[in-house]
């Protein structure tokens, strides 16, 4: 397979017949990471398509290779191009990096002034996103939009996320500020030179989150369980 095979465009209403497909594959990626990303419906993917804030990748053949979307927070201050996926056949391939870069041009000509930003706890996407000119930022320069959070809540570590005050997850914030004057180059340039640090970090800090997590769940057992033994005995 060569990636002159795949085309990479704007999603239309001629694509919708595709979102059933779309989301199994969101579902089925999510439950092998053991994280997750905000569960859509067909009706929402196809809904995506239909406005034109959508990227599909597709063989020439009509085989379905990949999607993303965009998504508008805070009355479009904030971006996110969410739902990022690859057919399983073709990752490897480049192609979730033809997807990206499409797709952060479109948010970039819909919204020319809105920040765009992720959440991701994979390196290749961190330097997909590096490459385009995101940095690493915390959870606090991200939007504060309600919504946006309530779409964690199909992830596995949503209760780890609200634990700690939505300051800090398992996943890595990333951030794209049309008003930085820092370059793509720049950008990927710094990835580049710190990847294995970034790397080590995040599974130090995902590694720290689950001990925390895990000792607060049992700190709260053991106060209930005293609590119904209180009751029992006197």
């Amino acid at each position: 397979m060569e990636q002159q095979d795949i085309i990479v465009r704007v999603a239309n209403h001629l694509d919708t017949h595709y979102a059933l497909r779309i989301t199994d594959e969101m579902e089925a990626s999510a439950k092998a990471r053991g994280t997750g990303i905000a569960k859509r419906s067909p009706e929402y993917i196809a809904k995506k398509m239909l406005e034109g804030k959508a990227v599909i990748a597709l063989m020439n053949s009509g085989q379905w290779v990949g999607f993303c979307y965009i998504e508008e927070w805070s009355h479009g201050k904030f971006v996110a191009n969410s739902g990022l996926i690859v057919s399983p056949e073709f990752r490897k391939s480049g192609v979730a990096k033809l997807i990206k870069k499409k797709v952060f041009d479109l948010s970039r000509e819909k919204y020319p002034s809105a920040k765009i930003f992720g959440l991701t706890t994979g390196l290749a996407v961190m330097k997909i996103n590096s490459d385009l000119g995101y940095e690493p930022v915390t959870y606090s320069e991200l939007t504060d939009d309600e919504e946006f959070w309530a779409g964690c809540k199909s992830c596995v570590n949503y209760d780890i996320l609200m634990s700690k005050g939505r300051k800090n997850c398992m996943c890595t914030a990333m951030l794209f500020d049309p008003a930085d004057k820092a370059e793509p180059k720049e950008t990927a340039a710094d990835f580049k030179e710190n990847s294995s640090l970034y790397e080590r970090f995040s599974r130090l800090k995902q590694s720290k989150l689950l001990r925390w997590f895990n000792k607060k769940n049992e700190q709260s057992k053991d106060s209930k369980a005293k609590s119904i033994f209180k009751i029992f005995s006197t």
